[in-house]
């Protein structure tokens, strides 16, 4: 980013964090611990840049952008909750 704008600041990048963990996220692979493939993440990515790219081009804020991607990343975390959940129903715990 510093290179396109010919400039430095160290607020470039803030928040990309959160678009690295949502791929990350929706890829596949668990918050809780376990593994991820490498397709997986690029599959995240993608999904996160076309969710991030639609909102763009329907000019919807940045606030309301960080939300969207907070509930994408709420419900993958969910989503992946109730497929571990599913394994150990039948346990005492």
């Amino acid at each position: 980013m510093a290179s396109q704008l010919k400039s430095g600041s160290p607020t470039y990048g803030d928040m990309y964090e959160l678009y690295v963990i949502a791929a990350v996220v929706v890829g596949g692979t668990s918050l809780s611990g376990g593994r991820g493939s490498m397709i997986g993440t690029l599959v995240g990515a993608f999904i996160i840049a076309v969710i991030q790219n639609g909102m763009n081009l329907m000019n919807v804020d940045s606030y309301s952008q960080k939300i969207v991607l907070g509930a994408v990343v709420l419900t993958a975390v969910w989503l992946d909750r109730l497929r571990a959940g599913g394994a150990g129903k039948g346990e005492a715990g």
